[in-house]
This record gives structure tokens, sequence and C-alpha cells, in this order.
């Protein structure tokens, strides 16, 4: 009866909304349903109610029919911006865990008793193996620049739009299945994702937004019998892992991307987008991006296209610029900032190879496979812009490249440095006056952190998170003890030297340098110099570290934080001078620092503990890193969470806080 209810209210509000223009539900095509007539009815998921204007506003190809409905045949997509696809169904699929608060965006309660019949249920229809009335699955064509270089057409290889559903409150949300099976643009792969990966994303999603950070989301982690083989480190040594499905819900998942399917041939690549030379459907895909998702611009240069088109890619460039400050200040890594990778609306999108930073390293690097240090966590920025510099390139003629590239050099660098400030103010508790030394003062702290470029070693979120707890009153007597709390959070002589131990055999680096100057051609097959460069200096601080005792570390860090701390405090006396009230101050830095420094990030080592469990078969630790990370920032004295308070159990019982430093074997850690 429950059910029923909901069912029948979620109608009514879809009338409502039909009356009001808000919400139109389309018929979906038989070609779209073949084989669902056999599909089970949805009862707590009943009241999900799709209009799918993406397909009814964008050319959709009709693909060529394969032995079981549409082709997946890897092809080129010309002229279409979709082609309709089918998921391919999952052995025995399994829930791993729902994301509640990303459903309930779609207007869904809390799963129904009996709670097994609800987790089934999501499973049946959110791995794909059945599709809920009004879902039309297709996967979006995009081409993108990769790793600096223009790739061609792309496309969702192994995600697939199931359709848009319209909430009671006039929302619409697309969903997509992550890993669903093959599609025209898998070129020759599965079109499959993995538990491993897919946990990663699932709580990663889930995380950012909590963090506060613009993301899209995730609503349900699905596994299933169903296997496929990976080579996981390239290494030729595949294992079979298990298919996982993934639930991400966003307003689009449109990208930067999806502008460059009208891209002329390459010079360098000579790769052309699929639909070069089709202008009215850049045309078409502009009016549909902002006329949905921007309509404030629309309404205000609805004569002049090209105004409209440059308020447009303005607001795309602060959003971008927001974006990645957010990233930079919580010290978030991509690790594939690639153009297909970049939202058009700002959000943080395909968590593949990410990370947070533990040591503090402006040039880690969290995606193995970048031996070119490109996507680097300090050249974030950087390439931020220069992916927005492709797509006022891919919006020619509509938007004029110089009137772009204007608008680019105006916005991006400023938007990006008042918003970085703005949060690192908060983060450091400077609430009362902003002076132009603030910068400094960041950037000496992050100089700190990082100590000298031979022994990096603060914990990034540690640290920020410590500095709430220092006292202002230079007489106080528990600066001593503050000290040493912050330099529990610096890395042990035994950290660095696993940090910088070399990867190069000495004899292998030997023959890279003497290939360097012999034959440069050939080295350039085997190696980079910026490569050899980096292992030449692991080699210099491996030995610089040898020679450095445990003690003669301590007091070169403490040396290094009792400067800064200093500055800092004088800088505090300064923000204090400007308060009528010393205790509101105080109080309300506090409670600023609190709400802008977390205490707990999605580190790999806590996603490798979930994935491990899961490998075996128990998702109780995915579910409760989730709910853990539900509530990433300090919660007042008696207000812990009860994922806190487990949490805190659990490192009484000892087991390992998941707000502690990382143990040493997450540096081991490699994720591709």
């Amino acid at each position: 009866m429950a059910a029923q209810r909901v069912a029948v209210c979620a109608s009514l509000a879809v009338a409502r909304l039909l009356l009001l223009g808000r919400c139109r539900v389309s018929p979906v095509p038989r070609s779209a349903l073949s084989g669902a007539a056999m599909e089970p009815a949805p009862r707590w998921l009943a009241g999900l109610r799709f209009d799918n204007r993406a397909l009814r506003e964008l050319p959709v190809e009709t693909p060529p029919a394969g032995p079981e409905g549409a082709s997946t045949t890897p092809r080129l997509v010309p002229g279409a911006c979709f082609t309709r696809v089918r998921p391919t169904p999952l052995r025995q699929p399994r829930l791993v865990a729902l994301s509640e608060p990303a459903l309930a965006l779609l207007g869904l309660g809390a799963p129904p008793a009996p709670e097994a019949e609800a987790e089934a249920e999501a499973a049946l229809f959110f791995s794909g193996n059945a599709l809920l009335p009004g879902a039309e699955p297709a996967a979006h064509c995009y081409c993108g620049h990769q790793f600096g270089h223009f790739a061609g057409q792309l496309g969702d290889g192994a995600a697939m739009y199931l359709g848009e559903v319209c909430t009671a409150a006039g929302e619409r949300w697309e969903l997509q299945l992550k890993g669903a099976g093959p599609t025209p643009f898998s070129r020759q792969a599965d079109g499959r994702k993995v538990l491993r990966s897919s946990i990663r994303e699932f709580l990663c999603s889930e995380a950012m937004f909590h963090l506060g950070i613009p993301t899209t989301r995730a609503g349900a982690c699905v596994t299933s019998e169903s296997t496929v083989a990976r080579d996981v480190f390239y290494d030729g040594n595949p294992k079979y892992e298990k298919c996982t499905v993934v639930l991400r819900i966003a307003s689009t998942f449109i990208r930067f991307g999806s502008f460059e399917i009208f891209k002329s041939a390459d010079e360098h690549s000579g790769r052309a987008g699929p639909s070069v030379g089709r202008s009215d459907i850049r045309v078409q895909l502009l009016n549909y991006v902002i006329s949905s998702f921007y309509p404030e611009i629309q309404a205000a240069h609805a004569s002049d296209s090209v105004q409209r088109n440059a308020a447009f890619f303005r607001e795309v460039t602060r959003r971008t610029a927001r974006m990645v400050a957010e990233w930079q200040c919580v010290g978030f890594c991509h690790g594939v900032l690639n153009t297909d990778n970049m939202s058009i609306l700002g959000l943080t999108i395909d968590y593949g190879p990410f990370g947070f930073l533990d040591r503090y390293d402006p040039d880690h690097v969290c995606n193995a496979s970048d031996n070119t240090g490109r996507y680097a966590y300090s050249k974030q920025p950087e390439v931020c812009k220069w992916n927005l510099q492709k797509l006022a390139e891919a919006l020619q003629p509509e938007l004029p490249l110089e009137l772009g590239e204007a608008i680019l050099a105006e916005e991006f660098d400023t938007e990006f440095q008042r918003h970085y400030l703005q949060k690192m103010r908060r983060k450091l508790g400077l609430v009362q006056v902003e002076l132009e030394e603030d910068g400094a003062l960041v950037s000496k702290l992050l100089q700190t952190m990082h100590l000298t470029a031979c022994v990096p070693g603060a914990d990034f979120t540690n640290t920020f998170y410590l500095l709430s707890s220092f006292l202002v009153d230079p007489e106080s007597p528990g600066l001593a003890e503050f000290l040493a709390r912050l330099m529990e959070q610096c890395a042990s002589l035994e950290e660095l030297r696993l940090a910088f131990r070399p990867q190069m055999d000495p004899r292998q680096l030997s023959m890279m340098l003497m290939l360097a100057q012999s034959n440069p051609q050939l080295f350039a097959l085997m190696g980079t110099r910026a490569g050899i460069a980096r292992e030449l200096e692991r080699v210099e601080q491996q030995s610089q570290l040898e020679q450095l005792s445990a003690a003669e570390l301590q007091s070169r860090n403490q040396d290094h934080w009792a400067t800064w701390l200093q500055a800092y405090r004088a800088r505090l006396d300064k923000d204090l001078e400007g308060a009528g009230d010393a205790a509101a101050w105080q109080a309300e830095r506090v409670r600023v620092m609190r709400a802008s420094n977390p205490k707990y990030v999605l580190r790999n080592y806590i996603a490798q503990n979930a994935i491990e469990a899961a490998e075996r078969g128990d998702f109780s630790e995915v579910r409760r890193v989730l709910k853990l990370l539900e509530t990433p920032y300090h919660c007042e004295a008696g207000a812990a969470t009860e994922p806190e308070a487990t949490e805190a159990r659990g490192a009484t019982g000892g087991q390992r806080s998941y707000s502690s430093k990382p143990p040493l074997w997450a540096a081991e850690l490699c994720v591709t």
C-alpha cells in the first residue's frame, strides 16, 4: 500500500507540473523498449517520471540493428549527439550501497521495508538488467583532447544516458549508468567497470558533494557475478574482476568535448570530429545547453546570440575557476583532466585515478599513467584554463575566438585567485578583515608544509584541521603542546625514505642517461627528460635522507613551523583588532575553521580498505565509509555522528582512525 501511495502522489505531482508546462512526459519509442514487456514493474522506484528532453531537442542516431537490437559495433556517429543503446544484462546483480542523499534529489525517500526487497529492486534497475518505465538508454557522442592531444571521437564507451527524471519540485536530473555494457563508442572495449573503480567513483562523488565541492552525484553501486579480465598495472598479469555499475546523477553530463565533435582535422594528429562542418548541430547544442541550464543568460540575451554565447562562456569560465580553486583547497587531484572530463556546468566529473594529498607535495601526480606529470596537483588550474581555451576554439564561429580568448584572459585567473584566497582565509580563520598580505601568508604556509625541496612532509588535511585549535594568546602554556601535535603530522624519516625510494635500477638509470645524450630519438621512445629528472631528484633526496637523523629532521621541522606560527599569530592579532568582542571573534574563528577544514577525506587507503572488504563479499565497510564521508567536518563536542562514534570505537580497538595520518603501506598504492 505504501508503494501505491507513493506512485499515486508522484503521478499527481507530475500532473500538476504538466499543467504548469514545466515537465513533459514523452512516450518512449518502441525501439528503445524492445524486450521490455517482460521486465518486472518497479515498486519503490515506480514514482520516477521520465521526461527525456535531451533526446527530443538534440539529434539522435537511429543505429543499425544488431542481433539483439541496436548495434554496438564500434563506429563513427556523424550528425548526432546521441545514439540509442541498451544495457547488457549482468549475472546476479547485487547492491553494494545506496546514497540516500543522492537519491533524495529524485524525490525518493529511504528504501521501504522489507529492506531486502528494496535492495533487490535497486540492483535490478540500477544495474541495467531492467528498464524503468520511460527510460530511453542512449550513448552520448563527444570528442576530446587527451593529455594535450586531440583524440577524435570518444563518446560514452562505458556509460549510458538512462533518461531525465522530473521531480515534484520541478527539478530535472539526468540518470546515467556507468559500466552497463558496450556502446558504439567502446572502441573494442567491453563497456564494463569493475568493483574497485566503481567503489572509488561512488564514494568520491558523494564525498566531494559533502565537502561542498560542485560534483556529479552517485546514487547506487551494484556489482554482479559477471566478470571481465583487467590488467590492473599493465604488466601482463590480468585477473578477472566483477562487473559493477554506478548510477550517476547530474543536471547534465554534457562536457567540453561535446562541442569538439565539430572540430576539423587537427594539425598534429590529423583526426577530426565525426560531425565536422555541421555548424547547424553546434547551434542546436548551444541553444539546448544555454536554454536548459543557463536560462537567465538566455533571457538576458534573447535577441543577440553572440552576446548570449559570450555570457555563457564567461559563466562556464568562472564556474570552472571556482571548481578548481575548491580542489586546491582540499588537496584533491583529478588525475585525468582531459577536455572530455570537463563539465559544461563546472562540476567535478568522471572520477578515475583521483587522489587526495596525504603528505603535501605540489608536484604530486595521482595517476600512475601520467608519465609527464601533466596533471600534477599544482598544474590543475593551468590545465583547466587550457581546456577552456579548447572549448573557446570549439565554439567558433558562434563565439568569435578573439572574444572567447579575451573573456578567458579577463576572467579565469582573477576568479581563481579571488575564490582560492577567500577559501584559504576561511581555512585559516581570518574572519574579520582581508589584507593584501594574506596571499603571502598562505604561500608561506604551503612552503612550510613542503619544508624544502628535499624534505616535504606535513599532512595536508590534518595540518589545516589542527590549526583550528591554535591558541592566539602568546603567553599560552599550550603552544609547546600544539607544536608537538603539529610535528606528528610531519612525515617521519621512514616515510620520507619510502616516498623518495628510487624507481629505477641504478644501471637502468645510467643507461637512460647515456641514451639521452647519444641517441635522443631512441630515448624519446623509452622515456622523457622530465621522468629522468624526477628520478635523479629521488636519488639525490634519498642520499640526503640517508645522512639525516630523526632528531635533525625533528629540529628542522620545529624551526620551520615556529617561524610560520609567529607570522600567523601576528596576522590573527590584526584580525582581532577589527573585532569588538574578543570572545565572539574567537568563537566565530573556530566555527569557520571547523566548517572549512575537513576531518575526513577519501584517502586512497580508506577506499582500498572498503574495496578489499567488498571483494570478499562484505559491503559493510563501503557503507560505513560512505556515512563517515557524509559528515566530513568537525562536530561540536557531544554531537558526534554515529559514523564518527563507530570510527572512534574502531580506533580505540586497535584499528587506525581514518582521521589519522595514513599507514606506511598507503604510499605503495598505485592508481592508473
